[in-house]
């Protein structure tokens, strides 16, 4: 990535965003018991990630319930110890009203990720799906670097996660 600054490291994290189509979600139930699961999205900048899930799915009850939750977005077709992530921590919640009209222009992303494009009959009334959306309060990229070898922008010779604070 030649000479890297905190601009580049944003850039990267969208680039992470833009190529890969699906991010893990972390929740808890009301107890505090974890769970993940992988979900399609589509972002909006750095800190708005949108998904469409059954409301009565785990995850989704999770949200209603306690809605922190943590996100990662990473490439798993780079060769093992060649990491690249976007993580973030925030909060979720599933769309009504203005939001949900302005979630229905953002998800599913650009049509060559694949996604279908939803109507607000598709999530709500009697429709056992619904549109949510994460807005992540922390934004961190593992720095990316050769393994083995330093990061360019720290010299940081072992994994480390970099907070992006671009508002974009």
């Amino acid at each position: 990535m030649g000479d890297l600054n905190t601009d580049d490291l944003a850039d990267h994290g969208r680039a992470l965003l833009d190529a890969n189509p699906f991010l893990t979600l972390g929740t808890a139930d009301s107890g505090g018991r974890p769970w993940t699961s992988p979900v399609y999205f589509a972002a909006d900048g750095l800190r708005e990630f949108y998904w469409c899930s059954q409301s009565d799915a785990l995850h989704s009850r999770n949200v209603r319930e306690r809605p922190a939750v943590s996100v990662v977005v990473f490439d798993s077709s780079v060769q093992p110890y060649h990491g690249r992530a976007l993580y973030a921590a925030g909060v979720a919640c599933e769309l009504a009203g203005d939001d949900l009209e302005r979630g229905l222009i953002i998800f599913p992303g650009p049509a060559d990720r694949g996604g279908a494009a939803l109507t607000r009959d598709d999530v709500t009334g009697s429709s056992p799906y619904r549109l949510y959306r994460a807005t992540a309060s922390d934004v961190w990229v593992l720095c990316p670097r050769e393994p083995r070898q330093p990061c360019l922008l720290h010299g940081v010779a072992k994994d480390h996660r970099i907070r992006i604070d671009r508002q974009t």
